[in-house]
């Protein structure tokens, strides 16, 4: 498939991933009030927030925490395993994430921190998380069913900001969560199947066609370069990578000398535009020496005028890159076939 219409992302997407990413806009507006009925306890967290969560529903915290950046006041860390850190306990709020209430690591993640006598938090559609949750007293954050868990994503990243708040760890973002919805809706409108056949994402996912995705951030677009790397591989089901900045200027760059000879790299800088000038420089310099292998080096800027603005335009921006380059490939968005046999094995059946 080579083209982008409508008719063929239709066609290419029987169970509406598209759909899905383009409500975003309203993605955000729900989310905000889904976390105030929940009514989370305010409460003095010295230690601040940690995030429990795998794949698209840890990632939340991710962006959260880019979205504050230096406005965070207390520690927020997001936990890819089976126990939280070693060191929280009454002092820390912990966010359990998990869309589908089931996920092993972050069920053993809330056993745990319970035992550490930790609050906790629970984001969920259900499951054995919320039950344990509401039979423990913990407040549920529920998010709508329905969905793949990654496409979740406004959900697990507002309910992250709004326990960032309630902690003490961070000041509230309701009103910048609502600018980058409205800012969202104007995106998806120009960005959606029905938009310019040469609109970004349509331009981005034809240019990574045949290419591995190396995707570079730094500061605030570290946690946006884990997303999209992650989107790529569920959504489009290529591999690709992502590093941080400054870290992969001292090792990483010099692998570019062997791309032409081992795979057909494409680079992919993102830059928000308020990044530390120290690092929107190395990803300027960085892209160029990737460029002159040729690996690409294309640079990626935000929309916005605040960061949650800047952070969700990017996330909009690769979740519909790795679904039109699903369409291209003419492979389904949506299975992640993969993923659901590696459970299956892990549970013995």
């Amino acid at each position: 498939m080579s083209d982008l219409t409508s008719e063929s992302l239709a066609a290419a997407d029987p169970s509406a991933m598209l759909a899905d990413v383009l409500d975003q806009p309203a993605q955000l507006e729900d989310a905000l009030w889904r976390a105030e009925s929940a009514r989370l306890p305010e409460v003095d967290a010295p230690g601040g927030l940690v995030v429990c969560g795998m794949g698209g529903s840890a990632i939340g915290g991710d962006l959260a925490r880019a979205c504050l950046g230096d406005r965070a006041r207390r520690a927020i860390r997001v936990t890819r395993e089976f126990r939280p850190d070693p060191w929280i306990g009454p002092d820390t709020l912990v966010l359990l994430a998990s869309y589908s209430g089931e996920t092993a690591e972050t069920l053993a993640c809330q056993e745990a921190a319970r035992a550490a006598g930790a609050p906790c938090v629970a984001v969920t559609t259900g499951g054995p998380l919320a039950e344990a949750a509401r039979t423990g007293g913990d407040p549920v954050i529920g998010v709508p069913a329905g969905l793949q868990p990654r496409a979740a994503v406004a959900y697990m990243t507002v309910a992250a900001l709004e326990c960032a708040a309630a902690c003490g760890a961070a000041p509230r973002l309701a009103d910048e969560v609502r600018a980058a919805s409205r800012l969202l809706a104007e995106l998806a409108a120009e960005w959606a199947p029905g938009g310019p056949d040469d609109s970004q994402p349509k331009a981005l996912a034809r240019s990574l066609l045949g290419r591995v995705a190396t995707l570079y951030g730094g500061g605030s677009t570290a946690a946006v370069a884990r997303r999209w790397k992650t989107q790529l591989n569920e959504n489009a089901k290529v591999p690709a990578f992502f590093s941080e900045l400054p870290e992969a200027d001292h090792n990483e760059i010099c692998g570019f000398e062997a791309a032409a000879e081992l795979a057909p790299l494409r680079a992919i800088m993102l830059l928000d535009g308020s990044q530390d000038e120290r690092v929107a420089r190395r990803l300027a310099l960085t892209g160029r020496v990737a460029d002159e292998v040729g690996a690409g080096g294309e640079q990626v800027h935000a929309h916005g005028d605040t960061p949650v603005e800047r952070v969700a335009s990017l996330v909009l921006l690769g979740d519909l890159v790795s679904v039109y380059l699903a369409a291209l490939r003419g492979v389904d968005p949506t299975p992640v076939a993969a993923i659901v046999e590696l459970k299956r094995s892990l549970n013995g059946s």
